[in-house]
């Protein structure tokens, strides 16, 4: 085992590194947050009032908290801390994940003005439950999947919400146009008004500096108490750029999850792996489990007869799930995710919709594997599509394509 190992970042990606390499592992995690590591993913719950930050921790690891890095002296082995001696390390693994997007509006400067808030942390959360309740005029910016999660999550407070995307559609990254739709009427079902095509252009503040209204590209006003700024997220990689590690939009590593200095690994929000910064949980847990087997394996050497190969990444091939519980319909909306579902010309194109019950099913085949697809108001089928997509498996040719989409999946 190395003898002594340094995770910064006690997000889901170094927390999962952490519990993985226990008990047997000299390994310090350092965290920025002065909360216990938690699901990132379920933090609209938290906010909607359906759970507790603590339902939402994820499986205690001894972590500094409240501490920050500020540099790495790769010649010396050392972390910089905000707080206390620098930390040695004969291996150090970068779990920084990202920072959300602030988009270059006017009204906002060095800091955010009161009552705009970012949506990426429990104390984000925290700020935002305390400065929303029913009545509330919320405007949410932004229509991916964070923003159509907070917006659900502040009408479920009571609060009157306005989304406004720029794109075309909702969720654009996952959902083709005929599911997006789908969700929109959900939403819209909640009391949440939408808007797409809608560019922001700046914030309107009153003297004393708190948000009164979001001003649109054509002049018009939403007025709003709590703005929520849901553009995006960016990897954090100041750290790994000033220690001179090779950067592009993520911190660049290879299939073991090394970084340019090879005694340095990155992995989760803030790793690019093949050109790709994944930034959902999934690949972070993979990334995790990987670079766990490689530390501890790398160490004790292989054991008689195993394979003398170390474990590799190659990429993480995910499902995105949503579900948007509402106490107002019974239910509520489940949606999931995966790959491309706009087919390119020759394509096979599986579709039902049934506008009553509102759901909505699509594939998409190229020659005999599945290329991406979108589920929405009923998964029954989902299982047996996530393991034909993530298994990157042959579908079989003795079904109709029309069987992907019964409730076994046809497989």
């Amino acid at each position: 085992m190395t003898s002594q190992i340094v995770v910064i970042g006690a997000g889901t990606a170094g927390a999962r590194l952490a519990g993985r390499l226990a008990p047997g592992a000299a390994v310090t995690v350092v965290g920025e947050e002065n909360h216990a590591p938690y699901n990132r993913v379920l933090l609209a719950e938290v906010l909607a009032g359906r759970y507790a930050p603590e339902v939402i921790a994820l499986p205690e690891v001894p972590v500094r908290r409240g501490v920050r890095a500020t540099s790495i002296d790769r010649a010396r082995r050392l972390v910089h801390l905000s707080d206390g001696p620098p930390l040695p390390y004969d291996r150090l693994v970068l779990a920084t994940g990202s920072n959300p997007v602030l988009p270059p509006l006017r009204g906002i400067g060095p800091g955010l003005p009161e009552g705009v808030h970012p949506f990426r942390t429990l104390d984000d959360c925290a700020a935002l439950a305390a400065a929303t309740g029913p009545g509330t005029r919320a405007v949410v910016v932004g229509g991916g999947l964070l923003g159509v999660g907070a917006a659900r999550a502040l009408a479920a407070r009571g609060a009157t919400v306005v989304l406004a995307q720029q794109g075309e559609h909702l969720m654009e990254r996952q959902l083709d146009a005929s599911a997006s739709a789908l969700l929109r009427g959900h939403l819209e079902s909640l009391g949440i008004e939408v808007h797409t095509e809608c560019r922001v252009r700046g914030l309107r503040t009153s003297e004393d500096g708190a948000v009164r209204a979001v001003v649109l590209a054509d002049g018009f006003t939403l007025e709003a108490e709590a703005v929520v700024l849901a553009c995006g997220v960016r990897p954090r990689v100041g750290l790994a750029a000033d220690a001179g590690l090779e950067v592009r939009r993520g911190i660049v590593v290879d299939d073991e999850l090394r970084t340019s200095d090879p005694l340095i690994h990155a992995i989760g929000d803030c790793a690019e792996h093949g050109g790709l910064v994944h930034g959902l949980a999934g690949p972070a847990v993979e990334q995790a489990d990987v670079l766990a087997r490689l530390l501890t394996g790398r160490a004790a050497g292989p054991a008689p007869g195993d394979d003398p190969a170390p474990p590799r990444y190659t990429g993480t091939r995910a499902l995105t799930r949503l579900t948007l519980a509402s106490a107002h319909r019974a239910g509520g909306l489940d949606l999931a995710a995966f790959g491309d579902p706009s087919p390119l010309p020759g394509d096979d194109v599986v579709q039902l919709a049934d506008a009553t019950r509102g759901a909505y099913r699509k594939v998409v085949v190229r020659g005999d594997r599945l290329v991406g697809g979108v589920l929405l108001g009923d998964l029954a089928s989902v299982g047996a599509l996530a393991r034909a997509w993530e298994g990157d498996e042959a579908l079989p040719d003795s079904r109709p394509l029309l069987h992907l989409l019964t409730d076994d999946g046809g497989l």
